[in-house]
Formats: C-alpha cells, structure tokens, sequence
C-alpha cells in the first residue's frame, strides 16, 4: 500500500478510536438517546439529498436502521455513558465473533482452525474482562454486547441485503432510525430540552464529530481504499482501533490500565484479529 494511503488508514483508525472518547464526552452533556437522535439528524441533512436510493430499497434500509441504528448505535451511546472507555471499546469489537457465529448459523459458512481459535481466544477475552475491575455492572455490559450483536446482524443484512453505496446507506438508515431513537429518548429519558439548551460546546461538538468525521469522512475515506486496495490490506488495520481507544481512554480519560485490562483485550484483539486475517477477502469490517 503506498504511503499516502497507509496513512489516510490510520487517520481513518484514529477518527474511529477517538469517537468512542467523544461520545463518552458527549453523553455526559446530552441524554444518550437524544444525542443518538440529533446525530442521525445532521448525518440524514448531509447525505440523504446527495444520495437517493430505489423505491424497492427502503424496506431493507428501514429493517437496517432498526438493527443498525437503533439496536448498534443507540445502545453503544447508552452503554458508554456507563463505562470506561477502552473496556467499552473493547466489548463492542465482540460485533466480528458474532458475526461470525451468525455466518455459520445463517449462510452455512464453515469454521475453519484459525476462526474457531479466533472465537475462543474473543470470549476467553470477556471472560477475563469480566474478572477484572473496570467491567462494567451487568446492565451496561449487557447493553454493549447486545450493541455489538446489533453490529453483526446488520453486516449479515448487508452482505445479503442489496448493493448500496456506502454513504447512502448510511444517510438513509440514519434517517429512518430518527423517529425510532427519538421515540425512545421521549419514553426513558428527561430534561432533553435543558439538555440542549445548557449544553457546551463540548457536547455539541462531540455530537457532531460522530456524525461528520465518523460516519461521514470516516467512512468515506475508506470505501475509497476498499475499492483501491485488496480487503484483506486494509481491513487488519481496524485491529487498531479498540488498542489507541484503550490509550486514548487512559491518556484523556483517566481510565485505568489493570492486568485484567490488558491480559482480557490482548486476547480479544488476537481473536479477533484470527477471525479478520482469515475471512478477510469475503467480508469487510465495519468499525464505529
């Protein structure tokens, strides 16, 4: 890969790492499904006039934004106004082994050596997070792992459903997921409107970075490489993402760096990285 775009990947990979920095930031200024619904509003104004889809593509786009919007982001935001960065970041990866056990479940995908590895080295992971400290109580991390299966059911949508362009469908999906986040921002949450209103320009600016910079530039960056380089090129660099977020956590944050930490997302890393090197050609991954 030439320099030029080597490098456009590792921007891409610290634009996705410290999202998970800026929605903490966010969250702690804007209820997290008031945020949630208020970045699927700038990224719907930015992308959906610019691309169109086919009248026979919105009801496969309104299933993705319930499992993509709603299930994936909505409860990435909830679950990480209630953890520490780094052990969020690292639970949330746990979307590729799910996805993986949906491929072999649904699309009759064989487990070969190297994924079955993968799987036990993911989960033997989480298990040692799970023994440490700074895993969050039951019912965030719950909320994270349901918000990474939302993950892998949607790229089982995808790979299924029809072609779409990246960027449309992100548009599209975050613009049916708005009544559905904001549905439930009025049903569990309160004060949305003092929210917004005694909000700073940190909240408002982390808002929008996940909408502009991590959905939009983010993802548009690297589509393009996708279509300039082999998949399994590009993809490996997306190991690096939930590594910097655990340092970014730790450096801006404050978040500890304990052995459970360390040894639990080594592993989950090395799983995951197991899984991606080896179906890497067929399946591109999809990060926040």
């Amino acid at each position: 890969m030439p320099l030029r775009d080597l490098l456009l990947g590792l921007f891409v990979i610290a634009i996705w790492a410290l999202n998970i920095i800026v929605i903490k930031v966010g969250v702690a200024e804007l209820p997290p499904l008031l945020m949630t619904t208020l970045r699927f509003v700038l990224v719907a104004v930015l992308l959906v006039p610019f691309y169109p889809v086919a009248r026979a593509q919105l009801p496969f786009l309104l299933l993705l934004s319930f499992t993509f919007g709603s299930l994936h982001f909505a409860l990435l935001f909830i679950g990480l106004g209630q953890a520490e960065a780094g052990t969020g970041a690292l639970l949330v990866q746990m979307g590729t082994p799910f996805a993986t056990l949906l491929a072999v479940v649904f699309l009759k995908e064989k487990l070969g050596a190297k994924r079955i590895a993968g799987l036990l080295f993911s989960f033997a992971g989480v298990i040692v997070l799970a023994g440490g400290p700074t895993l969050p109580s039951p019912l965030p991390l719950t909320i994270l792992l349901l918000s990474a299966f939302g993950w892998a059911v949607s790229q089982l949508l995808i790979k299924r459903g029809p072609p779409i362009a990246p960027l449309a469908l992100a548009g599209w999906v975050a613009l049916f997921a708005i009544p559905q986040v904001a549905l439930g921002s009025w049903l569990f949450e309160t004060g949305q409107w003092q929210a917004i209103q005694q909000a700073s320009w940190r909240g408002w600016g982390a808002m929008t970075y996940t909408a502009v910079m991590s959905s939009i530039v983010a993802y548009g960056i690297w589509y393009a490489l996708l279509r300039r380089h082999p998949v399994n090129r590009v993809v490996p660099m997306t190991l690096l993402v939930p590594v910097l977020a655990v340092g970014l956590g730790a450096l801006l944050m404050g978040d500890s760096l304990g052995v459970h930490k360390l040894v639990g997302g080594g592993l989950v890393v090395a799983g995951i990285a197991l899984i991606v090197l080896n179906v890497g050609k067929r399946r591109p991954a999809k990060p926040l």
